[in-house]
């Protein structure tokens, strides 16, 4: 079994900075690539951030600029630096990735950390 644990989220002001952490654990052999989703009340769920196990990245026009996912593969843990943040940006955010067991490869979503971009 893997788990996928997120922290950081919280309150912010508009223009502020949070960076958001996901760990995994268990019984891990391999984790390809972390991706960082939010999810606004009454929206869809949307791609945010999107890490490879190469270090390739790929953002949401929406945060391009602003937001930088980056990965501690020693550690088995993804980050999202959130910059100049905007009321906009407030949603539940979700780490999911791609992990190898040593059973097999299936995908994985954390429980979600809240972030609220208010004055």
């Amino acid at each position: 079994q893997v788990l996928l644990v997120e922290s950081g989220g919280g309150l912010v002001q508009p223009g502020g900075s949070l960076r958001l952490s996901c760990a995994a654990s268990g019984s891990i052999r391999s984790i390809y690539t972390m991706r960082w989703y939010r999810q606004a009340p009454g929206k869809q769920r949307e791609l945010v951030a999107t890490i490879t196990n190469g270090g390739s990245t790929n953002y949401a026009d929406s945060v391009k600029g602003r937001f930088t996912i980056s990965r501690d593969n020693a550690k088995n843990t993804v980050y999202l630096q959130m910059n100049s943040l905007k009321p906009e940006d407030t949603a539940a955010y979700y780490c999911n990735s791609d992990v190898k067991s040593y059973v097999e490869i299936r995908n994985y979503w954390g429980q979600g950390t809240q972030v609220t971009v208010s004055s």
